[in-house]
């Protein structure tokens, strides 16, 4: 189990890097794009949340990527697509079992599934966010906030 921390620990701060600097990059298109979200047209809100959603969406599955390619360094599998399909299962925390690792090295895992509720908790809060200030920006511009 120790050697599974000793890899599973690195590659969750790898993803938890790539997630802050993908944050980052997705508040930045946010604020750029300001513009667009205070105007009075739902549309253009709708098209910046878009942005924003498939931002976080490409960090999620990068992340998947990621414990994908460890699986296969690892040599639990020999394919990519079973290793991202595993991976996605974990990461999501679907749990389906209809394919499982080794031993050796089945407590990467659960800790998959830790990052992974913590990643997509964190894309989710952001993706709020961002709704919620763009609903409130865009009724302000069409003069219907009540505050």
């Amino acid at each position: 189990m120790l050697e599974n921390l000793l890899t599973g620990l690195p590659t969750m701060l790898l993803c938890l890097f790539l997630q802050s600097v993908l944050l980052i990059s997705t508040i930045h298109y946010y604020r750029r794009h300001d513009n667009l979200v205070n105007s009075p047209s739902f549309w253009s809100s709708l098209w910046v949340i878009t942005g924003v959603m498939l931002m976080l969406l490409f960090g999620i599955l990068l992340q998947i990527a990621i414990w994908a390619t460890l699986f296969l360094l690892l040599e639990e599998f020999q394919q990519f697509d079973v290793a991202i399909y595993h991976s996605a299962v974990n990461f999501s925390t679907l749990g389906y079992g209809d394919i499982v690792m080794s031993e050796q090295h089945r407590f990467l895992g659960p800790l998959e599934a830790v990052n992974g509720v913590l990643m997509i908790g964190v894309s989710t809060s952001v993706l709020m966010a961002t709704f919620h200030d763009s609903l409130r920006k865009t009724l302000h511009a069409r003069g219907e906030d009540r505050t």
